[in-house]
């Protein structure tokens, strides 16, 4: 595959999906940042109000180190937020909270995409990560075209791989519902007031949006890549 250019262009049109996505999310925030939200509340304060008034008690919220590195831990019921989003008092920094929390909100309702995304973690990550090289010792071996164990390795490198592809679909879902409940909860609460504060909560969940699109349809062009290569989409490999 080291020598195989259209890997290589097709990694190049990856990284520029993913690079694009995260530098727009990376210029919402910061110019959201420099807005104050009319409240006054930080984003720890936001994250605490929402959980409050939407019944649960049993999430704690604390500060996370690293830009942009707020996640909620379904494990530990545990809501970790980056320093500009716990101490911030802007719009981005009730944005990002509130989107968390509604991963929380999720969690608490059993909401179907998480747990199904939960339970896909650890064979996601497996599959990520060994799936091409099973799939490279299927093309050693004459690939699915050989049968035999070359079509066995083909389909177990091409399903781990693809269990990859999944959790990112997955994922999909699961992110633009907690940013739609962050966009209706935030107002609803009065965390947020007027329509050029919910346009700029808007934008910065938008642009985040973009970079799960990114890393599902870059997920997803590398299956097809490893899929075709093994055989499976009815080519033959040279």
């Amino acid at each position: 595959m080291l020598f195989d250019p259209i890997y290589w262009l097709l990694v190049g049109v990856c990284a520029l999906l993913s690079l694009g996505a995260g530098a727009l999310t990376k210029l919402r925030f910061n110019r959201a940042s420099k807005i104050p939200t009319r409240g006054g509340r930080t984003g720890a304060q936001v994250a605490a109000e929402i959980l409050r008034e939407s019944g649960i008690d049993d999430v704690s919220i604390r500060e996370h180190q690293g830009f942009l590195s707020d996640h909620y831990n379904p494990m530990t019921k545990t809501l970790a937020l980056s320093p500009k989003v716990y101490h911030g008092r802007s719009i981005a920094a009730a944005a990002v909270a509130a989107h968390e929390v509604g991963h929380a909100i999720q969690h608490a309702h059993a909401y179907l995409p998480l747990n199904m995304r939960s339970i896909l973690v650890p064979i996601a990550n497996i599959g990520s990560f060994i799936g091409p090289w099973i799939i490279i010792a299927a093309i050693f071996m004459g690939g699915a075209q050989a049968g035999g164990m070359g079509l066995t390795l083909a389909w177990v490198g091409v399903a781990l791989f693809g269990a990859g592809t999944v959790f990112t679909f997955i994922t999909l879902p699961v992110e633009f519902d907690a940013s739609n409940r962050a966009k209706a909860l935030l107002p609803q609460l009065g965390l947020t007031a007027g329509a050029d504060e919910d346009r700029g909560v808007a934008k910065v969940l938008n642009a985040a949006a973009m970079t799960y699109l990114a890393a599902a349809a870059s997920s997803l062009i590398m299956l097809l890549y490893w899929a075709n290569q093994a055989g499976l989409l009815g080519g033959r490999r040279d």
